[in-house]
């Protein structure tokens, strides 16, 4: 089940830049989404944002992360290979006056996978991305190294392995795959443990979204039977199942506040809602874009200010203020053919999309 490299093995003495993982403190402080229900008329704007395209896949780009310190993001395709970018040469290739001719900011390409890449995470504290993909596995790669192309090490698994989430330790990983209960893996030992006592799923139950929270005291996962499920971090039990979060419809992404007492869902019903974590109450709902066809994520800015999702129809990029749920915004995507994955920065008013078109596309605040 379990084959790859001893753990030391894992020695990652060389980093890229220098204080990799080091967050910067947040632009303004986290929303209360606890407080009194606001009323309308006191959205926020949300800044204009201009946006360029960075590069192309030999196939649909199915999937995009940025590191924790927001300096790099790297995106997957079903071309099964993935990119590494590195924001700052981003920013300098957006800059009117670009003299020193043309910045690339491709800073890797890695070719390891058979099958397509469904999803990638960057350890908290390491030079280190991993990808989950299609042909069952978990790869390593270790991008301090110029040359390397392949991945360092590698975890086997029996399911398609749909979404990964590295623990806030580094020392463990969640792997959501199309077997509905999460595999958690030790990554020293490679041991892969599964809750004692997992509640019963039926058989439509593969996992399309798996996120830990910050501290990584539980992690969230979105299902294709349309339920979120929040599982305690430590002991790895479901302490609490949302049947029907999305209808019949399967639920496409869930991820956590900054302060972990909220989770925000998407799914195929094209609704986006906020849950309470401590009792599984409907929050807030965010409506008027249409998300029927592709695995659609929802996501914060970086301040948790406003929500971003995807309208297929329009092939638009829809803006929520997060604590009124009014729509501020609608902005073309610029892809040819509806894009399938935001991302947004961590650390500042910057996003990326992937698109059906191949291209990933990069965006900013304009100043």
């Amino acid at each position: 089940m379990l084959r790859g490299v001893p753990s030391s093995a894992f020695d990652l003495g060389t980093s890229i830049p220098s204080g990799y993982g080091s967050i910067p403190a947040p632009r303004t402080a986290a929303v209360d989404f606890g407080a009194v229900q606001e009323t309308k008329g006191s959205s926020k704007s949300f800044p204009k944002h201009e946006t360029r395209h960075l590069s192309e896949h030999k196939n649909i780009a199915r999937c995009a992360r940025f590191s924790p310190d927001g300096k790099f993001v790297a995106t997957g395709s079903s071309d099964t290979s993935i990119k590494l970018f590195e924001v700052a040469k981003i920013k300098q290739m957006m800059l009117p006056d670009a003299r020193d001719g043309p910045v690339r900011p491709v800073i890797r390409t890695f070719y390891d996978h058979l099958q397509p890449i469904n999803d990638l995470d960057f350890h908290p504290q390491n030079t280190v991305l991993i990808s989950g993909s299609k042909d069952n596995t978990i790869k390593f790669f270790d991008f301090s190294k110029m040359t390397a192309k392949r991945a360092f090490r590698v975890i086997q698994d029996t399911h398609n392995v749909r979404s990964v989430s590295f623990h806030p330790s580094g020392d463990f990983l969640l792997a959501g795959t199309d077997h509905p209960i999460p595999h958690l893996y030790d990554i020293n030992t490679f041991q892969c443990y599964l809750s004692a006592n997992a509640p019963e799923i039926d058989v439509n139950g593969a996992i399309n979204q798996v996120r830990y929270s910050a501290t990584g005291g539980m992690y969230v996962t979105a299902s294709k039977d349309g339920t979120i499920r929040l599982w305690d971090g430590v002991t790895a039990n479901c302490v609490r199942s949302i049947a029907g979060a999305h209808g019949t419809a399967e639920a496409t992404s869930a991820n956590f506040t900054k302060d972990q007492r909220f989770v925000l869902s998407s799914g195929k019903d094209s609704t986006v809602k906020l849950w309470e974590v401590g009792t599984g109450k409907l929050v807030k709902q965010y409506l008027g874009a249409t998300h029927t066809q592709l695995r659609c994520q929802a996501v914060f800015n970086d301040t948790e200010e406003f929500v971003l999702s995807i309208d297929e129809p329009t092939n638009e990029i829809v803006i929520w203020d997060a604590l009124t749920a009014e729509k501020v915004a609608k902005w073309p995507s610029n892809h040819i053919g509806a894009f399938r994955w935001l991302e947004h920065s961590p650390t500042e008013a910057a996003y990326v999309t992937c698109g059906t078109d191949r291209s990933i596309r990069f965006w900013k605040e304009s100043l």
